[in-house]
């Protein structure tokens, strides 16, 4: 991939057009509190959000508490987290993250990247969105809180010219320098949703990319490579108008601001309704 030579103005024109385009960009997952949000990051790795939300509906109703969880039968955990992959290790993680969260945290998720980074299964992309999500003022001034870096994110930091790297946790490092800290956060969602709409992993649609005419890989991969950059959106003078409209909307019925000192209390917290 080729590397722009401003990185920061880059940065700084795709987070404004994509904040146009995406403007209510957020996580998908549906969760009630920290812990089930906890749950199903952990669930979603190599899985389609969609496909954790099936699972998670029926295992938030089997499950309700963090004690629930701590004292689960690992087999029964298994069978219940199956269809996300990797459940042998997914079903341990969840087990023995609800044992630790019980027995060094009083019962709380930790607010802290530090104290998040502890749990078993649990690296920075988990931490940085369950921070960002449950604790987002903690998120704002934690010293050790970054950009959650998945697949979508690498891919399209990658073929925007914003990094050199291929590794997530270098793409973060490199991403967290040229973006203002106010939107660390948003980023990752704003990434996400046009990796999902338009500039998707083997058949990017360059020629309905909003961003087509300053993306260096613009009309070099998939079945767009060898067309027309200049000409692929004449309408629009180069800029066209992205696809992505129809992305599915957060189903997060959590509300940090209201909710996270009620969680603070007690373990149990308050159910809210899960979005549909």
């Amino acid at each position: 991939m080729t590397m722009v030579d401003d990185p920061k103005a880059q940065a700084a024109e795709v987070i404004s057009r994509l904040k146009s385009e995406y403007s209510e960009a957020g996580i998908v997952l549906g969760f009630s509190n920290p812990w089930e949000l906890l749950v199903a990051v952990i669930l979603s790795a190599q899985c389609t959000d969609k496909k954790v939300n099936e699972v998670t509906t029926k295992l938030f109703k089997k499950y309700r508490t963090v004690e629930d969880y701590a004292g689960a039968d690992l087999a029964e955990l298994e069978v219940a987290v199956r269809p996300t992959g990797f459940y042998h290790n997914k079903a341990r993680h969840i087990l023995e993250s609800a044992q630790q969260i019980l027995a060094d945290f009083g019962g709380e998720v930790p607010a802290t990247m530090a104290e998040l980074l502890t749990l078993p299964g649990v690296a920075r992309k988990t931490a940085n969105i369950v921070l960002g999500n449950a604790y987002p003022e903690a998120f704002a001034s934690d010293p050790d809180a970054g950009i959650a870096v998945d697949t979508h994110v690498n891919r399209l930091s990658q073929r925007l010219g914003l990094v050199e790297s291929d590794d997530s946790n270098k793409i973060e490092t490199e991403l967290m320098q040229i973006v203002p800290r106010d939107d660390w956060f948003r980023l990752t969602y704003l990434l996400i949703e046009h990796g999902r709409a338009v500039c998707t992993g083997q058949r990017p649609r360059c020629g309905d990319c909003l961003l087509q005419d300053i993306c260096p890989s613009a009309f070099t991969l998939g079945p767009s490579a060898g067309r027309d950059k200049a000409g692929a959106d004449a309408k629009t003078g180069g800029t066209a108008k992205s696809a992505g409209r129809g992305h599915e909307a957060p189903r997060s019925t959590f509300k940090p601001q209201t909710q996270v000192k009620s969680w603070a209390r007690s373990p149990h917290g308050k159910r809210g309704r899960r979005g549909g």
